[in-house]
């Protein structure tokens, strides 16, 4: 019997829009400026790790999770912008018996400030501190996973962003952040982890560090990037051997990606957003193909 995990998307670095729609860019929406629109994300894998062994998943097949995704930025002023995101998710499997779930998962709000800008010959030096917070906004179940859509744990991240941009268009972009999550209630007394049987329907979530580092081109109409962002769960468990896998498990990956953005020559402020990520690397995540496009549309509430 061999049993999968699903891997739970990291939404701050998975989706994004015109100017800046996510906490991890360097990028700002001018004072008085909303961008807002919906994302459709498709993410798919067979083969996933065991722990740190891989294996395929001979008993249910292929996992698919697709999602809506709206988001919106606000920007307060040049230098404060308010983020906020909130994805309808679901999920099915291709063979076997258990069914998919679906229904809105986690609502984010994060507020990200530019306290640092400074001008190096023809290029720029800017600084980011962001603080996000999301929760469960649906009483989905945190105990099916592959099929579950989300952790149910309410979730606050510290982040620092660096970027570094050059006169012809061309940046650099790295990120990190420490997300503290709440602990989950399960729909049962006790539980496994490891070798251990806990009598409580409350699980311990372990909290995560995570980085994120791009290169690519921002100049008119086009944006293009390549990624890399690596999650590592400080805690947790492997799944256990001919079990399910389990909320609280080390869910750890490293992913690459690339991302094309173009504004629209009509109608005016509307932009066209793809991208896609690979897993490269996991501990009791699947290896996932992700793949997301939509449309953003900026509204400008001051002449100025």
């Amino acid at each position: 019997m061999k049993i999968p995990i699903r891997i739970t998307l990291l939404f701050f670095l998975s989706v994004g829009a015109a100017h800046a729609q996510t906490i991890t860019d360097g990028l700002m929406m001018p004072k008085k400026t909303l961008c807002t629109g919906f994302m459709y994300g498709h993410d798919t894998w067979r083969d996933y790790w065991q722990g740190e062994t891989k294996r395929d998943n001979g008993n249910i097949g292929r996992v698919t999770t697709q999602s809506i995704n709206w988001m919106a930025t606000y920007g307060i002023s040049k230098k404060i912008n308010v983020i906020a995101m909130l994805p309808y998710v679901k999920t099915r499997a291709s063979a076997g018996t258990l069914r998919g779930m679906k229904g809105l998962q986690d609502l984010t709000v994060a507020v990200k400030y530019n306290f640092l800008n400074k001008k190096i010959d023809s290029a720029s030096f800017k600084v980011f501190a962001g603080l996000a917070y999301s929760i469960p906004v649906s009483d989905y179940s945190v105990d099916f996973y592959p099929l579950s859509i989300g952790m149910g744990s309410n979730q606050l991240a510290w982040r620092l962003n660096l970027n570094y941009t050059f006169k012809q268009g061309f940046y650099l972009n790295g990120s990190a952040a420490y997300t503290w999550r709440s602990n989950v209630t399960l729909d049962r007394s006790s539980y496994y982890t490891g070798d251990e049987l806990t009598m409580s329907d409350e699980v311990k979530m372990p909290n995560v560090f995570d980085v994120f580092f791009t290169v690519g081109y921002h100049k008119q109409a086009l944006q293009v990037e390549a990624s890399y962002a690596q999650q590592n769960v400080l805690g947790g468990t492997d799944i256990r051997r001919q079990d399910m896998p389990f909320v609280s498990n080390r869910m750890n990956f490293s992913k690459v990606g690339a991302l094309v953005m173009y504004y629209l020559p009509w109608p005016k402020n509307l932009a066209a957003r793809a991208s896609v990520n690979y897993t490269v690397a996991g501990r009791n995540v699947g290896q996932s193909t992700t793949v997301m496009g939509g449309l953003m549309y900026t509204l400008y509430f001051s002449n100025n």
